[in-house]
């Protein structure tokens, strides 16, 4: 699997990422991270039709890959990802998405498709926190007690695992989240906790 991880939407890579393009070009928008926020939902479907919209323009063919129509469903999920060649999954709370990805087993099917050398994962924010190992330290920047879904009552800590390091984006960024960033900084060091910090705009590139 290839990745590419921004702090912050596309980032200052974009010439890269239409290079990893894989051949499938189809790629599934995940939104979930901002499955908590509680809003007009015909702004939410324009926000879903913006960003499908930004990757159209990247060169991929993109549709909304929204897990909650997958929970409880693997193996239709698994059958999905079969066809598609990349996702991007958008920020929000880290949190939230951990628990949208547990509940329709993207967590599990990640083990699998980095396994493809056909595969891109892109995306920014929550959507590259949440490949840390342990998402403890984000409880200073994100919510870890936001439930918007009946099946899980209980915060989960652990990430996908690809990274040891926590990887914090928005730092040193003229971002709402930044502030918090620096104190999650300081609590990663206080705590001997491995960390990555990227300013917006800074993308990690994997191939």
């Amino acid at each position: 699997m290839k990745f590419y991880l921004s702090s912050f939407k596309f980032g200052n890579e974009i010439d890269k990422l239409k290079l990893m393009m894989p051949e499938n070009n189809k790629i599934g928008y995940i939104p979930n991270a901002i499955d908590a926020i509680k809003g007009d939902k015909e702004l939410l479907l324009k926000h879903y039709d913006e960003q499908i919209s930004q990757l159209n323009d990247l060169g991929f063919v993109a549709e909304l890959l929204d897990l909650k129509d997958y929970f409880n469903k693997e193996e239709e999920l698994r059958i999905k990802l079969k066809g598609l060649g990349a996702v991007w999954v958008q920020g929000g709370n880290t949190f939230v998405l951990r628990q949208a990805m547990k509940l329709s087993g993207f967590d599990i099917l990640f083990n699998e498709i980095k396994k493809r050398d056909d595969f891109l994962y892109g995306g920014y924010s929550a959507g590259i926190c949440v490949l840390s190992k342990s998402l403890k330290a984000l409880h200073i920047v994100d919510k870890p007690n936001e439930f918007p879904y009946s099946e899980i009552k209980e915060t989960l800590w652990d990430g996908l695992g690809f990274f040891n390091e926590i990887i914090l984006p928005h730092y040193n960024s003229d971002h709402p989240e930044s502030k918090d960033i620096d104190k999650t900084i300081t609590y990663c060091t206080e705590n001997n906790e491995l960390f990555l910090a990227l300013r917006d705009g800074e993308v990690i590139i994997i191939e």
